[in-house]
């Protein structure tokens, strides 16, 4: 469903075949609200984007000429505040996923903003697009020598205190070694020792939140976990997510056709959404526990400066550095790198 493609024009003039996504993610690679929103806005005004296969470095073009939804990650949304008015003038539906971890006293993210500014923004962009459009996460959850899981739920408590009433929903999820390998060497190579979550570990977390939750009442969602908390009140989340989309978007016809769903949206009598066709729209290039829907991530490896101990998307520190510094040199370019 992102493999339409139409053909667009370059910014050297050359005719190119490009994806024309309804969905796009802003993004899973890369914090571009924290770092290159000026970069994202000219994009958007241009019409298109460049962006190059993390594995083969072959360029790929993307048009916004379907786009209906942007779908934006980050650990501060402050810097993109300003743009939020013109994402508006242009049509386009947008909504957070907002990492809010407390690992100061770690060092594991060392050039985010401190807990309280990141409360401040997040209760100030919850204010300007709503509860139901910032989604609170604690992303990835980490055990090491200093941090247990009685820690962790204090974090949490600490962070979620400060939300309730400023968002509506809260997901987590478990810090995986094994499928990120380069992550466990990272944290090895930096000096941080951690490791997988016991089964049992896992479900005194999930419990704990659910007690908290009593007070915040959050809807609680694990990112990408097999295990089941459902005895908790926990569901598996869709972070790409349809039913989000459906409610806050609702009276957008070409959304809703491509998502499957009348206009508006019909729920049965189980307040389940009910769809006009049984067609899969889970993103099939994310991991099998994913529930996301499909879009198109337009992010790039080696690109964000938060520098996160634990991060998948950045392997070579003076990579980052390099390709930041040549972003901001040049707003206009067709990709970040």
């Amino acid at each position: 469903m992102t493999k339409d493609k139409i053909q667009i024009t370059d910014d050297s003039g050359t005719n190119r075949e490009a994806q024309a996504p309804v969905i796009v993610s802003a993004s899973r690679s890369t914090d571009i609200p924290a770092f290159y929103g000026d970069w994202l806005m000219n994009r958007l005004r241009k019409g298109h984007v460049m962006w190059r296969n993390p594995f083969n470095g072959q360029p790929l073009y993307v048009s916004f000429a379907k786009t209906r939804v942007l779908v934006f990650w980050t650990k501060n949304p402050k810097p993109l505040l300003v743009h939020l008015d013109e994402l508006d003038a242009m049509g386009l539906h947008y909504y957070f996923q907002f990492t809010l971890n407390d690992y100061v006293a770690e060092g594991l993210e060392p050039h985010v903003p401190i807990v309280d500014t990141r409360i401040e923004t997040f209760r100030e962009l919850s204010g300007r697009v709503g509860r139901n459009r910032v989604i609170w996460r604690f992303d990835p959850l980490m055990l090491t020598d200093t941090i247990s899981v009685d820690a962790l739920l204090c974090k949490a408590k600490r962070i979620g205190d400060e939300l309730a009433g400023f968002t509506s929903r809260m997901v987590f999820s478990f810090v995986d070694l094994d499928v990120y390998g380069s992550v466990k060497a990272n944290l090895k190579k930096d000096g941080v020792s951690t490791r997988e979550f016991t089964g049992e570990e896992m479900h005194r977390f999930a419990k704990g939140l659910s007690e908290f939750n009593r007070k915040w009442k959050f809807q609680l969602g694990t990112c990408a976990e097999k295990v089941d908390f459902s005895e908790y009140g926990i569901e598996h989340n869709r972070c790409v997510d349809d039913r989000l989309m459906a409610q806050e978007f609702g009276d957008d016809r070409e959304l809703m056709d491509f998502l499957g769903f009348d206009n508006p949206p019909c729920h049965d009598i189980f307040g389940s959404l009910v769809r006009k066709d049984t067609k899969s729209r889970k993103d099939k290039g994310q991991r099998e526990a994913c529930g996301c829907v499909v879009s198109k991530d337009i992010g790039a490896y080696n690109t964000c400066p938060h520098m996160c101990r634990y991060c998948y998307a950045n392997h070579i520190s003076f990579l980052v550095v390099k390709n930041h510094e040549t972003c901001l040199r040049n707003a206009q370019k067709e990709s970040i790198m």
